[in-house]
């Protein structure tokens, strides 16, 4: 076997085995390696011995076994800080909002999560230097609730042209679970065409818990749930990007003390998400955030206030 370099080169695959991949958005040897079998079986009608040595081959090809620590280091070295327009928040974040990974904001209606969406909108497009990513942002809507009047305010607030500024923001609206992951599928294909440097979902949970009802379907929300957050996961490692996802709270009837407020989702977005917060109002335009779960943050509280400006200092 010769070396490989594209999909096509793949021991079992071919010209027509690399098309039907293509079409289904694996478009290059990371994508192959960091799929499961059963992903390429579904997409491509690979065997499931084909689709194992695939993804060997393509793990082999990008030396994708153990690698030293410092190669780690190397690749974290690239990672970007988005800020947020608060100084607090952004000391509670360790400088923002992090690329590679997918961070996780949860809270009661009226908290503000939606809020932040529109806020880093503007924020990512800031130059690097500015605390932003220099890029544009995919925003994927599944509760009807992007405005472009708050974006618009806010970039005036940050001295960017507005109109410039929404023309930057793709947004799609998802209509039900399968959609809102069909959207996060095609994002694949529009990041590097678009300069993409943030993808919201707002909110990450709601289509599938209205979906999913009653304990009978709770297993199968969860894996879909699962796959979704991979797929999202996977694009904030390959692409270096910022994932921002909104999720809802429910009660808890068993927890006597304290907050009885938990998020949606469970292990599985927990898991998923690297760096969690968990929003509260409190009086007037002030509220306040607290750094749930992150794998190299203390935990910690950031109070600030939202305006029409935007997030800000109080």
């Amino acid at each position: 076997m010769g070396e490989i370099k594209e999909i096509k080169d793949l021991p079992g695959i071919g010209t027509q085995g690399a098309e039907k991949l293509f079409k289904a958005n694996y478009k290059t040897l990371e994508s192959i390696a960091v799929a499961s079998p059963m992903e390429l079986m579904e997409v491509a009608g690979l065997g499931d011995k084909t689709a194992e040595k695939a993804i060997k081959a393509a793990r082999d090809a990008l030396e994708m076994g153990f690698e030293t620590a410092d190669k780690i280091k190397k690749r974290r070295e690239k990672i970007g800080k988005l800020k947020t327009g608060s100084k607090e928040l952004d000391a509670l974040l360790g400088g923002g909002v992090e690329t590679q990974s997918i961070t996780e904001i949860y809270g009661k209606m009226s908290s503000g999560k939606t809020q932040w969406c529109f806020q880093l909108c503007v924020m990512a497009q800031l130059p690097v230097e500015k605390g932003g990513l220099n890029g544009n942002v995919l925003y994927i809507d599944s509760e009807a609730s992007f405005r472009p009047e708050r974006v618009v305010e806010i970039a005036k607030a940050q001295g960017l042209d507005p109109e410039k500024t929404l023309k930057n923001v793709y947004v799609a609206r998802a209509y039900n679970a399968d959609h809102q992951m069909l959207l996060a599928e095609k994002a694949e294909q529009l990041i590097k065409e678009k300069n993409i440097k943030l993808l919201i979902v707002d909110s990450l949970t709601s289509q599938f818990r209205s979906e999913y009802i009653g304990r009978g379907l709770l297993a199968e929300r969860q894996q879909k749930l699962n796959k979704h957050m991979r797929q999202l996961m996977k694009m904030a490692e390959i692409n270096n990007i910022a994932v921002l996802v909104t999720n809802q709270v429910m009660e808890r009837p068993d927890i006597l003390f304290g907050d009885p407020t938990t998020p949606i989702g469970g292990n599985v977005v927990g898991h998923a998400s690297k760096t969690r917060l968990y929003l509260r109002k409190s009086k007037g335009p002030k509220r306040i955030a607290r750094l749930i779960d992150s794998p190299n943050l203390p935990d910690g509280e950031a109070i600030y206030q939202i305006t029409e400006k935007g997030i800000e200092d109080i």
